[in-house]
């Protein structure tokens, strides 16, 4: 087509279209014209082809994240209709962002041959802050506590990290339900949000928010009884399982815990649609609510089918496994609310709602589950300093969703000035289909000799282990490993100046073991607990193969348990203990227990139980036991959302018995070994930071051997179960 028959096609649109002149360098150049969006309404009829979708001033989204936000592509056709949408659209992703002030014009770039590039003109504004979150109506526990409670969080100096400062109405109602939960599963069976004020200062591009809440009275549980209209079902067989007492703070977690548990035996017997109804009768008089189970055969439904929606990167099938039924099962209320538990206690999604709406038949029905992804890697520092190892430094990366699969990674180093330690694992926690997790670990381990031993040390080797599930709360695992260990003089070191426990060790010992464990953990968060129990006790069995010889258990449990729930006072109590014996010939001492902060905080690594005095070596021990008590508070005064709390504790423990393999066993009278008990006291900041739960620890011993290693201060990952 020439020029002119190409102006000519032009006509109808000719004052959107325009070609201006600009004499440059003695040069007539033709250049397109940029052109508002908000007039190009008359282009539509011509079909104008969009060549590129273009961003300026965008600096806090990517390309890649705008591209994907707008419905105008190219090979598209202009559309004043698409192109305000995808403005409207723009200023959403960036208000999730915090960017309320955001400010997005379209505008048209005409294009020979009837195309055009659109380009959105983005000016993304300062962030808007949350200058308060407010609390009216709450009289039973602080706005300090509340603030704690909710997701959304005053700006403060560590707001950047968290990005908990950003102002979001789908934010603002999942913290009315998780206000909502934190009474009713404290007693305030009549708590309600009345309202929830959003004020924007245009000053300083801040909000204020207020949460209006009814707290109502507390209520404790009065009578229970379980009635049934199934015939052949009687109410005592599933009695055992209602987790609610007549006189206990009425709490709605343990009422629907009651209704699953019951409803799964029921099913399980082949009452596929029996259904569990709790109702309350209140007691205005003594604040209580009688609690009756009703058992009812329900309305014959059956599963049409388990759409899933919401979710980026999580694959389908990791949230249909979740569900105990599937397509065609018996439709069954409980069962779908269990679900959602399993996949709200994954730790993947932000938010997960299911949700049901009419199938193929009358009693069909579609399951609808929708999701929203959040991040699940985390990044975890930690480190140390004794006087006899020096600086320790540890770094590890996890990723619960590895590439949306639900497979679990992690990778993990230890830096310390003579030791090092590498380690993978990976666990895929569907193995062939079923509820089991199984996976491996491989390690790498180095050792060279310092102050306190005289020999080097390296250690490779790995596991296979199968975890199943008994209960929601208790879990066995079974295990094979393989070890090869190298012991060596350090370097310089003359071997009759080792110890005679390492001196009949050196060599390379193959240790080949199978071993088990039970799990029964019923804490409501394993990162920062503030009730449950956590006991695991695990044995393990050398001797499958291999050089070493040996039977070893050990056992540890932690309680956790809210002191003042206002105050967020939180006890722990924690005890631990572990055996191994010997089958046939003595145990070499690589074999022993070690134990240091790990089990009384306030000594270095190895630094308790038997030592040879002459070359100052830990020789570990055959038994130990240990005990904690804490108390955890918020660091009053600080923002909640630091994630700082504070610790004081005391803890005591000891380890003893050793024996010596080889003929040199008893031969020296260097040894120390006895059954001291070693106790400390101290103190310690933990930070729920966004690379894990962190803790600093600073502890005195007070009771202890004069050989013992000592090291007061700590840093590392938080956990003491």
């Amino acid at each position: 087509m020439d020029e002119k028959k190409k102006m000519n096609s032009m006509k109808s649109y000719v004052s959107t279209l325009m070609l201006s002149t600009a004499l440059v360098g003695g040069s007539l150049i033709l250049a397109p014209i940029a052109v508002p969006f908000t007039s190009i309404a008359h282009a539509q009829s011509s079909q104008v082809l969009i060549s590129k979708v273009l961003f300026n001033g965008n600096a806090r989204l990517k390309v890649p994240v705008l591209e994907a936000t707008v419905d105008s592509q190219t090979g598209g056709v202009v559309n004043d209709n698409t192109i305000q949408n995808d403005i409207d659209a723009l200023k959403a992703a960036y208000r999730a962002k915090g960017r309320n002030a955001v400010n997005i014009n379209a505008r048209i770039v005409s294009l020979p041959s009837g195309r055009a590039n659109v380009v959105f003109d983005i000016d993304e504004g300062d962030k808007s802050k949350i200058s308060a979150v407010n609390f009216t109506g709450n009289n039973a526990y602080s706005a300090y506590r509340l603030s704690d409670v909710v997701s959304t969080h005053k700006t403060n100096l560590l707001s950047w990290l968290r990005n908990d400062d950003i102002y979001d109405a789908r934010r603002i109602e999942n913290d009315k339900q998780l206000l909502t939960q934190y009474y009713v599963n404290r007693g305030y069976a009549d708590f309600q949000v009345i309202s929830t004020d959003v004020d924007f200062v245009e000053a300083d591009n801040s909000y204020i928010i207020t949460f209006n809440v009814d707290e109502g009275v507390r209520y404790k549980f009065g009578d229970i009884r379980i009635e049934s209209s199934i015939e052949g079902v009687d109410g005592e067989n599933v009695s055992r399982l209602i987790k609610t007492e007549s006189q206990d703070t009425y709490n709605a977690r343990d009422v629907r815990k009651s209704m699953i548990a019951m409803t799964e035996k029921l099913s399980g017997e082949g009452h596929s649609f029996a259904e569990v109804t709790p109702r309350g009768d209140r007691n205005f008089d003594d604040n209580t609510i009688s609690l009756t189970y009703y058992i009812d055969e329900g309305a014959k439904a059956y599963v049409d089918s388990i759409e899933v929606e919401g979710n980026t990167r999580t694959r389908d099938y990791v949230i249909r496994r979740e569900f105990d039924i599937s397509e065609g099962d018996a439709y069954n209320k409980a069962l779908i609310a269990n679900a959602k538990d399993r996949l709200e206690k994954l730790g993947y999604f932000k938010s997960v709602k299911i949700t049901t709406r009419p199938g193929s038949a009358e009693d069909r029905v579609i399951i609808v589950v929708n999701v929203e992804d959040q991040p699940t890697g985390e990044l975890s520092l930690g480190g140390g300093y004794s006087s006899s190892g020096g600086a320790l430094a540890t770094v590890s990366f996890s990723e619960k969703n590895f590439l949306g699969r639900g497979q679990h990674l992690k990778l993990s180093g230890s830096f310390g000035q003579d030791d090092r330690k590498y380690e993978f694992s990976f666990t895929e926690p569907f193995f062939l289909g079923r509820r089991l997790a199984a996976g491996f670990d491989i390690y790498r381990t180095t050792s060279e000799a310092n102050s306190t031993s005289s020999f080097d040390r390296s250690s490779f080797g790995g596991k296979l282990r199968v975890t199943a599930p008994i209960t929601d709360d208790l879990k066995a695992s079974v295990y094979y490993s393989y070890d090869e260990t190298e012991i060596k003089a350090g370097e310089g070191v003359v071997l009759t100046d080792l110890s005679v426990a390492t001196q009949a060790s050196i060599g390379t010992w193959v240790t080949s073991s199978v071993g088990g464990s039970l799990v029964y953990n019923t804490l409501d968060n394993t990162k920062l607990p503030r009730e449950g129990l956590y006991a695991r006790a695990s044995f393990q069995y050398a001797g499958v193969g291999g050089d070493a010889n040996y039977f070893k258990a050990t056992t540890r449990a932690s309680y956790y348990h809210i002191l003042h729930e206002d105050a967020d006072l939180i006890g722990m109590v924690s005890i631990g203990a572990g055996h191994i014996e010997s089958i046939g010939d003595n145990l070499r001492h690589i074999d022993n227990f070690f134990q240091g902060s790990e089990a009384v905080r306030g000594f270095a690594a190895s630094g308790i139980g038997p030592r040879d005095l002459t070359t100052g070596e830990a020789l570990g021990g055959t038994t130990y036991y240990n005990a904690t008590a804490e108390l955890q508070f918020p660091l009053y005064g600080l923002p909640r959302s630091f994630g700082l709390r504070g610790a004081v504790f005391v803890e005591a423990g000891t380890l003893t018995g050793n024996e010596y393999s080889g003929a040199v066993s008893n031969a020296t009278s260097a040894t120390f070994n006895d059954d001291t008990i070693r106790a400390s006291v101290g103190a310690s900041i933990i930070w729920d930071s966004p690379f894990g739960a962190l803790r600093a620890d600073y502890a005195h011993a007070f009771s202890k051997t004069s050989y013992d290693k000592i090291q007061e201060f700590n840093f590392g990952i938080s956990s003491k179960f």
